[in-house]
């Protein structure tokens, strides 16, 4: 009896370890570097996951669903760029999705980590006094308002967004976009609001305004929102060590 229990729990645990693993996956360095503000080249669907051009950080950083500022580790991991396109073999939810790219980074990159807790400078996305501006997605796309930014993605992504936009400055030349500088101070979803959502916004720059004060207008008149600033304890991944080439394919 003792030893069918055995057999049955090794047999378990291989299924496991199978079912959080991609069914095929191609991961290498990109053939160009582009650098830091166009590395953000990452695709998830039912069936698996492409990225291009995409920094250890941002694929840490997706794999464990923090922002950028909340990876911690050696400074390759902002430099080096890799292209990976990874297929699961079937239809699988996030949550699963998630883990097959820890899984990943494990196997080709053997990445190793762990978390902690910090006490950060922080923005928190709550909802405004007169109570959220956005109805959950009705599984088409909104197209109640032309033009503008197009959002598609729960609370915790648009905070994702946010943060990497508050970073931007006000612009000074009309010919030239303005260029993130500096990490991004992390956004904390705290709106309670679990649904997917599917809006547009009217986001665009302006002379002389930075990002923060773009969002701090739009979020309470166009969506109901508004930013918090403050302090607070802030989870983080520390990278203790990874390859800066992936195992071979």
């Amino acid at each position: 009896m003792g030893t069918c229990w055995i057999l049955l729990a090794l047999l378990s645990s291989v299924a496991w370890g199978q079912a959080r693993r991609f069914e095929v996956v191609s991961a290498k360095a990109s053939e160009r570097v582009v650098g830091p503000d166009y590395n953000n080249q990452l695709v998830l669907s039912e069936a698996g996951m492409k990225a291009t051009n995409a920094t250890l950080r941002r694929l840490v950083a997706e794999a464990y669903r923090v922002q950028l500022n909340q990876i911690i580790g050696p400074n390759w991991i902002d430099q080096n760029e890799y292209d990976i396109e990874a297929k699961a073999g079937r239809v699988v939810d996030k949550r699963d999705l998630f883990l097959m790219l820890r899984t990943l980074l494990a196997d080709r990159f053997g990445l190793k980590q762990h978390g902690e807790t910090r006490n950060l400078r922080v923005f928190e996305l709550v909802v405004d006094r007169g109570g959220p501006g956005i109805q959950p997605a009705n599984g088409t796309e909104e197209r109640r308002m032309e033009g503008g930014f197009h959002f598609r993605g729960d609370m915790r992504e648009l905070a994702d967004l946010i943060a990497l936009q508050l970073n931007i400055p006000a612009p000074i030349d009309p010919s030239q976009p303005a260029i993130a500088a500096g990490p991004p101070t992390p956004v904390l979803d705290k709106t309670n609001l679990a649904a997917t959502y599917d809006f547009r916004v009217d986001l665009k720059p302006e002379l002389g305004v930075d990002g923060l004060t773009i969002w701090q207008r739009l979020l309470p008149e166009q969506l109901g929102l508004r930013l918090n600033a403050g302090r607070g304890d802030v989870a983080v991944i520390v990278v203790d060590s990874a390859s800066r080439v992936p195992t071979a394919n």
